[in-house]
């Protein structure tokens, strides 16, 4: 586990669709690393937008707001290690967690109801897509609720970034597991679905030229982060869903030892 082998990384879980979960399980499990951790697990939380997870796991999908609303408002409850009523029988969960009053735990969406949702528990919002006018929506929202909260939202480009010495080459290589992991993410998503990493790429060659997912050199990432100074960022994606696990670790290694020391 990547918080158990190291000491300052923060890891973030994007994202845990909720409704799929028993609430007091994910609870007692994000406390748990929570305090093992000393607090370095972020966890966004997700309503989903796929029917077929939802029958899968025997939920009802027209329901699924007032689902994620009791599961949301349980969790909460079961991190304050207070006994509380739960399904007709009172329940505690212990031991409360690391971070007070409760572990990093954010909402996301695209919706104005997501919005209203993240600003009515007083949680943070995480977009799926840089929606300027979800963001205003959402603080407004939070003013009439009289809670605080933040909006921690994708900038205007997202990258799925994957370092390599010969971006070609990889591209020849690899380029049909980006393309795979694309159009199969883009087939999931409805027209009302909006997400910084939907892909419209009919082939590897498409997908490259659109620009969401990139393979740099590790000289193009250090150009890259020197430009946009303090604000630098990378999503650094080394394994794509198919791809050789050793392809994965090379970009890492790469990262690590060509990019990182010099940014």
């Amino acid at each position: 586990m990547v918080l158990a082998r190291t000491q300052n990384l923060g890891v973030i879980v994007s994202a845990l669709l909720v409704p799929l979960h028993d609430p007091i399980r994910i609870a007692e499990d994000i406390a748990v690393i929570d305090l093992a951790s000393g607090g370095r697990l972020t966890v966004i939380g997700g309503i989903g937008y796929r029917p077929s997870e939802y029958h899968l796991h025997r939920k009802d999908w027209a329901n699924r707001g007032q689902i994620m609303n009791e599961c949301v408002d349980t969790m909460l409850k079961a991190w304050t290690g207070e006994p509380f009523e739960y399904h007709g029988e009172t329940v505690q969960v212990r031991p409360r967690p690391f971070t007070q009053p409760h572990p990093p735990f954010m909402l996301g969406g695209t919706s104005k109801v997501a919005a209203r949702r993240a600003a009515r528990f007083g949680l943070p919002l995480f977009p799926a897509a840089h929606l300027p006018e979800l963001e205003a929506y959402y603080y407004a929202q939070c003013e009439e609720q009289g809670t605080q909260g933040f909006c921690m939202m994708p900038g205007e480009e997202t990258v799925m970034l994957h370092v390599a010495e010969d971006p070609d080459e990889a591209w020849d290589r690899l380029g049909h597991h980006f393309f795979h992991e694309a159009s199969t993410y883009a087939s999931w998503q409805t027209p009302d679905i909006t997400s910084s990493v939907h892909s419209h790429a009919s082939s590897p060659a498409e997908l490259r030229a659109e620009g969401i997912y990139q393979v740099l050199t590790p000289d193009e990432c250090v150009a890259r982060a020197q430009a946009a100074g303090e604000q630098a960022a990378f999503n650094l994606h080394p394994l794509v869903g198919g791809m050789p696990i050793d392809e994965g670790w090379k970009c890492l290694q790469l990262f690590i030892d060509k990019v990182l020391p010099r940014v």
